[in-house]
């Protein structure tokens, strides 16, 4: 017999409990095991919807954000799409501040949610769709201004705990019990740092020897020390090349890997073919280094990856060109 589903009093409150996959057809041949949290389920299509939820409600019992206050945050458009649902339900005005290389799905999707989306140009040398920190920091600066000027609440991903706070709450317990705990290592590429920071405290709490490793693009592996040689790679959502991510403690980081564009785009492809999970970029990448770190030392362990967002928010990229 079906379980009753739970009635909600809006969708903020259906953010979370998403769904983890055995990822046993595309790991055959490999020496291991790769479960795969699908956070695309979240209203929103991607795992940025825990995070908005959680910096708006610290944000409300701080007396940070008051009543009808307007809310502005930089974006590569799955946080503002999260902020535009949860500020839409809350009833404070949202603007999103976002880069014109990113795909344009995402301003649609949060002009459609009711936000008010500012789309700042690339530099010169940019390529569309390839967002660099240079990029970035023109999206930083509009920002900061925008801020500035309406007297807004500055929902901060980059730096506010409710980031980190979402997953260390939420995500990583999440997982310890879906799977029993029994898990060897974790694999996240980095964007902000949240997501890797919040579930690596709370996978590493509940056992130590869980091994935790960021994900950079090939070629802009600045957190792993390395020169950055590709700052216009195609991954989209991070890998900005960015020294200072605050809410990353290095002391979680048991490791560095390395994924290139056409593993990320090969990796995306194959989740959709053979697992029917219909992702982007990032999680690609975040696959296909667990896949490598499988091949090595690791052999035999049970990987756990983040899904971070819906393919549908790539249909006007390369991604899915053949």
């Amino acid at each position: 017999m079906a379980t009753p589903l739970e009635l909600f009093p809006s969708v903020i409150e259906s953010i979370g409990n998403t769904p983890l996959i055995d990822l046993s057809r595309i790991t055959r041949g490999i020496d291991g095991r790769i479960l795969a949290k699908l956070e695309f389920f979240n209203p929103g299509f991607s795992k940025k919807d825990r995070i908005a939820r959680q910096i708006i409600e610290d944000a409300e019992a701080s007396g940070e954000l008051k009543p009808g206050q307007t809310v502005v945050e930089l974006t590569s458009g799955n946080t503002g799409t999260g902020l535009a649902i949860v500020c839409g339900i809350r009833g404070y005005p949202f603007v999103a501040v976002m880069s014109k290389g990113n795909s344009v799905e995402r301003a649609r999707m949060m002009s459609a949610l009711g936000a008010e989306v500012v789309l700042v140009d690339q530099l010169p040398e940019s390529v569309p769709g390839q967002v660099s920190g240079g990029d970035l920091e023109l999206v930083e600066q509009r920002t900061r201004n925008i801020v500035n000027e309406r007297k807004a609440f500055r929902a901060d991903q980059f730096r506010l705990q409710g980031n980190f706070r979402a997953h260390y709450l939420h995500t990583g317990p999440e997982i310890i019990r879906q799977f029993g705990g029994n898990i060897d290592v974790f694999c996240d590429f980095a964007g902000t740092g949240g997501s890797f920071a919040g579930c690596a405290a709370a996978l590493k709490e509940h056992n130590p020897e869980i091994g935790c490793f960021l994900v950079e693009p090939d070629g802009a592996a600045i957190l792993a020390g390395e020169p950055v040689t590709y700052p216009n790679h195609r991954i989209q959502g991070g890998g900005y090349a960015m020294v200072d991510l605050p809410l990353l403690d290095s002391g979680l980081i048991d490791g560095y890997l390395k994924v290139t564009d056409e593993q990320a785009i090969e990796t995306t492809r194959r989740l959709a073919i053979e697992e029917g999970i219909f992702a982007g970029f990032s999680s690609g990448a975040n696959v296909a280094a667990a896949m490598d770190l499988l091949k090595t030392e690791f052999k035999g362990n049970t990987a756990v990856v983040l899904i971070c967002d819906s393919g549908l928010k790539y249909l006007s990229t390369d991604l899915w060109e053949k």
